[in-house]
């Protein structure tokens, strides 16, 4: 009954948000009566006779933006839980490493990407980079706090037990942190689809970006903007979704609920 209850929610938020989308195109065509309606924002309909139209050139372009955000978005998750881990087991290395990881969050993705491609002299690098940048950090503090929010009498306990350090994060700390851990991948998932979209607005060749970028200023096939714009966001949220599905996969009930009850 919940899960019924959330999806006809979501549903009724989003045939307000489309039913609202409609009227703005009306009233922009017919009221304001913009000659340039269609392009600012066009009627649904339209925006789905595009995309069908373009199907094909649009979904093998979000592929490959798909492809290096996902190898970003693993390589993020693993150099953040590694971090994560590295300054549980050492109070100095956190001590030494978070200001920085904080620090390197202040550094504008837009600035950050022509570097990167400089640096590296390919596209896929850069994209793959940006996105596995933008990543670990929420994935490391997610994981951290999880690691940090076990109860001290369980690690006593595991100390009385005379349970080495192997022992305490496989069966106590790292079990307990799933659930924090998957919260950071929920977060990073869409955000790395995004720098991927950003990165590929440097690109001369492929990506959603690039449709994005190319249609806006004028070129590719009329109508492609819409289109691409709103595959790409389909796209970052299909992304969050299919981590949800596996945190229903891996994360018991029980140890959503709690957190941390025994």
């Amino acid at each position: 009954m919940k899960t019924f209850k959330t999806g006809l929610s979501t549903g009724v938020w989003i045939c307000g948000a489309l039913a609202l989308i409609q009227f703005a195109a009306w009233f922009l065509a017919e009221v304001v009566r913009d000659p340039l309606a269609g392009k600012r924002l066009p009627y649904l309909q339209d925006v789905i006779s595009a995309f069908f139209g373009n199907a094909g050139y649009l979904l093998s372009q979000a592929g490959v933006t798909m492809r290096y955000a996902g190898l970003g978005f693993l390589l993020g998750a693993v150099v953040g839980a590694a971090l994560a881990l590295l300054m549980r087991a050492s109070g100095l290395v956190e001590r030494m490493i978070l200001p920085y990881l904080l620090l390197s969050q202040m550094i504008p993705i837009i600035g950050l990407a022509p570097i990167i491609f400089g640096l590296f002299k390919s596209l896929n690098a850069a994209r793959i980079i940006i996105a596995a940048y933008i990543t670990f950090f929420p994935v490391s503090v997610s994981l951290l706090g999880g690691l940090k929010s076990v109860d001290e009498s369980c690690i006593d306990l595991m100390h009385s037990c005379a349970a080495n350090a192997w022992q305490r994060y496989t069966k106590l700390l790292i079990p307990w942190s799933v659930p924090y851990l998957f919260t950071g991948l929920k977060i990073a998932a869409p955000v790395a689809v995004s720098a991927a979209v950003l990165v590929d607005t440097l690109s001369s060749r492929d990506g959603i970006g690039y449709v994005i970028v190319l249609t806006l200023y004028g070129g590719g096939t009329t109508g492609q903007f819409w289109p691409a714009l709103i595959l790409s966001a389909l796209i970052g949220l299909g992304s969050m979704l299919l981590i949800t599905a596996l945190e229903k996969i891996c994360v018991s009930p029980g140890m959503k609920s709690g957190k941390g009850d025994e």
